[in-house]
């Protein structure tokens, strides 16, 4: 099985989905606010492209989460 669909990936691509809604925003408003494409978004969350550590940041930074609830 390819790590990129490992069972720990999908729990993390889930997270990451689940942090962006419990924190009100759209894929849209994600894109926007990093300066990215929408889709950029949409294929992190649906484990098409990997999130490197930086983008985690990132994100969690928005979410308003700490990096350990993404990887715990």
């Amino acid at each position: 099985m390819s790590t990129l669909h490992s069972r720990r990936y999908q729990r993390f691509r889930k997270r990451l989905q689940t942090a962006r809604t419990d924190a009100g925003m759209t894929q849209t408003q994600v894109a926007s606010a990093l300066k990215r494409p929408q889709s950029w978004v949409s294929k992190s969350e649906r484990g098409e492209r990997r999130v490197d550590v930086v983008e985690l940041a990132e994100l969690a930074k928005l979410y308003g989460k700490e990096l350990d609830y993404f990887v715990r």
